[in-house]
């Protein structure tokens, strides 16, 4: 080193310790890559469909959608029906000519004739559809059987979650159903949304105002209210997108502003054909 002439040598060490610490900084970045790819840590989107009313070829063909997969194997729950063997049928019929593979995960079977657990069948879906039906009996079942703990293994490994009715009211926090004698009652839903919902909203003249005064009350969050032909993308617990088989057809946000009633109409992007 020449006497009065250290700027060369100290620059020099500043750019190498600076390439040190790009260099350790690399490393890491690749090392914890690494350790995601090996570990399955990959984002994964979790996706919730409800829809107002019945499945259709319509909705169907959106859930297909978005499963993002050729050839989905999507599975039908009808436990609200008790495995109404007519209702199965309308499935598979719903599902004829469609790039899908359907599949019935009925609940009232037999350890002698089926060999793989609810969960090993779930989890080895792209979709599972929930049918309508009676809900507070098809939550009851769930729990006794363990389904509601499945579906929320489902959900969290990115398998899409659809369905109507019973359907849509089973992925929300509760809201209004016609499960026993006489009146409309409120039936808790498993919570993977954090709101109310209420389904039929125009097509059953009871269920509106009845969603209206729970809610003004406090026996129901703010929610989502869905008619028949429309539908609600959740992605993540959060609201994405409406669609909706014709124009007539919406989705609606209902809750409480200076002690009144809002409901607000949100905008349908998409006509499913």
């Amino acid at each position: 080193m020449l006497p009065g002439n250290t700027s060369p040598v100290i620059i020099n060490y500043k750019l190498l310790k600076l390439r040190k610490i790009y260099l350790a900084i690399l490393l890491f970045s690749c090392c914890f890559s690494g350790m995601a790819q090996q570990s399955g840590t990959t984002a994964v989107t979790r996706t919730i469909f409800a829809y107002g009313g019945n499945y259709n070829k319509q909705f169907m063909r959106y859930v297909i959608a978005l499963t993002k997969k050729k050839d989905p194997k999507i599975c039908f729950l009808p436990t609200a029906t008790g495995d109404n063997a007519n209702y199965i049928i309308a499935w598979y019929a719903a599902c004829e000519e469609l790039p899908m593979r359907p599949y019935v995960q009925r609940v009232y079977v037999a350890s002698y004739t089926d060999k793989k657990t609810f969960e090993e069948n779930l989890l080895s879906m792209d979709a599972i559809v929930v049918g309508g039906g009676n809900t507070l009996n098809m939550m009851a079942i769930w729990k006794a059987q363990g389904i509601d703990t499945v579906l929320r293994k489902a959900y969290n490994k990115g398998i899409v979650l659809a369905g109507g009715s019973a359907g849509s009211l089973c992925w929300f926090q509760g809201g209004t159903t016609d499960s026993r004698p006489k009146d409309l009652s409120i039936v808790q839903g498993l919570g993977f949304i954090q709101t109310s919902h209420c389904p039929h909203y125009h097509s059953e003249p009871l269920r509106k105002p009845l969603y209206f005064e729970n809610i003004l009350k406090g026996r129901l969050s703010p929610g989502y209210a869905i008619d028949d032909l429309a539908g609600i993308v959740f992605e993540n617990e959060k609201y994405v997108r409406s669609v909706a088989v014709d124009e007539k057809s919406n989705t609606y946000f209902v809750s409480v502003i200076d002690g009144k009633v809002d409901e607000k109409l949100l905008t349908v992007r998409e006509i499913l054909k």
